[in-house]
């Protein structure tokens, strides 16, 4: 196991190397804010901005440090896409629900980009194209509907590259083709998050870590360092919502994600595995995905997703082991970080955004975190603040949960591999 592991591995995010944690300046809160947001990620803090921008006062609580969560741990991925695809919305609640859905995806992607020039925030974001490797035959075939079906009603372009031609774009043999989705992009999300809260600080956000929210009632937010009243009340902690808000714990799903990095490689060996820095995503339900970093010639992957590891070294080889499969040329590299973080899954498969009993929220992201948290922070906040905004098409369907779950996702083993059964049998229809 040590031959998979440099000198100075940590069992952390790669992010946090140029975005390290800090500790919050405030340690406990007011006794009244115009707005208490519960959750520091990009939702919180994309929402806390745009509320003390036009005058209101706002706190920020995390359970951790900020940033501890989701929003410095993720890939750093900017698309457009669900995993409920858009073939299968239109069929189901007709053209008209399906392309609303994925207009505000596509406003989600854009706005957040331009959000990010136009603060100035240093992360790296830049529209790099994405590579779907298709993990079968069928999966192709599935892949060049779907896309199909996008550019003849969406007009979203994509090139689809058979398996002859892979190699053009990923160091590989292992998929049956793909296709490139020329306009996606990525970020270095620790630097992102951190460019949020310099400004929702410099805005006169307090932001307070190590501050558990333990009850929410009627306008009172009681937490593990005191209580304060708020008039509005967010909650944005996705994969990490705690059981104490239970009715919004009954409708997300966490699971946990696994990521890693290369040491450094040379750079024309990292060039070779990813010729054009695209970032790349398989087929399958359960992905495995990999990117160039943005700062330093390492390849970042990961993959495995609930799969039940916490060791890191367990978690290092069973990641190693898919980096081998999908690019031989990596097979003796050793890892210099591998870390894990809590995403958030919905029983619909759909991020939600909305206000139950008086409490707005915004969470289920389905592994579209970035644009999508940024994104629902903003319409949030322009809710609150009562502003003219287009209706948002997540705001439509009721927010959806099952008979008596309440947060703890026993099932999922059981749906990990129930994704595996249907990927192999829609290789096996080829």
């Amino acid at each position: 196991m040590k031959d998979l592991l440099t000198a100075d591995f940590r069992n952390a995010p790669y992010w946090w190397d140029a975005a390290p944690l800090v500790e919050s300046a405030s340690s406990t809160p007011a006794p009244s804010y115009d707005a208490v947001i519960v959750g520091s990620g990009y939702t919180g803090l994309r929402a806390a901005l745009t509320l003390a921008r036009a005058g209101r006062s706002v706190a920020v609580f995390d359970k951790e440090q900020p940033g501890h969560g989701a929003s410095r741990r993720n890939a750093g991925f900017l698309g457009r896409t669900l995993k409920k695809s858009y073939v299968d919305l239109k069929a189901a609640k007709g053209a008209d629900y399906a392309s609303a859905i994925y207009r505000d995806l596509s406003m989600a992607y854009e706005s957040t980009l331009a959000f990010i020039e136009e603060e100035g925030i240093d992360c790296h974001a830049v529209r790099c194209g994405r590579l779907v490797a298709a993990t079968s035959a069928a999966h192709y075939a599935g892949l060049e509907r779907e896309l199909a079906g996008m550019k003849a009603d969406l007009g979203l372009p994509y090139t689809m590259l058979p398996r002859a031609r892979m190699r053009e774009e990923m160091a590989t043999d292992l998929y049956d083709g793909g296709a490139v989705i020329p306009d996606l992009g990525s970020l270095h999300p620790g630097l992102y998050h951190r460019g949020l809260m310099e400004r929702a600080l410099s805005a006169g956000v307090e932001i307070l870590g190590n501050c558990e929210v333990t009850a929410i009632a009627r306008g009172r937010v009681t937490t593990t360092v005191g209580e304060t009243r708020a008039r509005d009340v967010v909650v944005a902690t996705n994969g990490y919502t705690p059981k104490s808000l239970p009715w919004h714990a009954r409708r997300v799903i966490p699971f946990v994600g696994y990521m890693a990095a290369t040491e450094p490689l040379p750079p024309e060996l990292l060039q070779k595995q990813l010729p054009h820095r695209r970032t790349v995503i398989d087929s399958n339900l359960d992905i495995d995905f990999f990117r160039p970093a943005p700062d330093s010639s390492r390849l970042l992957f990961g993959g495995a997703t609930a799969n039940g590891l916490e060791d890191p070294a367990a978690i290092a080889s069973l990641l190693h082991g898919r980096l081998r499969q999908a690019l031989p040329d990596l097979a003796d590299v050793k890892l210099s970080h591998v870390w894990t973080g809590q995403c958030a899954g919905t029983f619909d498969m759909m991020p939600h955004i909305g206000c139950h009993d008086g409490i707005w929220y915004g969470m289920g992201y389905n592994f579209a975190g970035v644009p999508m948290g940024s994104f629902f922070g903003l319409k949030i906040a322009q809710r609150i603040l009562g502003l003219p905004a287009p209706a948002c098409a997540f705001e439509q369907a009721a927010f959806p949960t099952l008979p008596f779950y309440r947060g703890n996702p026993w099932f999922l083993p059981i749906a990990m591999r129930y994704f595996a059964w249907k990927d192999a049998r829609l290789a096996r229809s080829a």
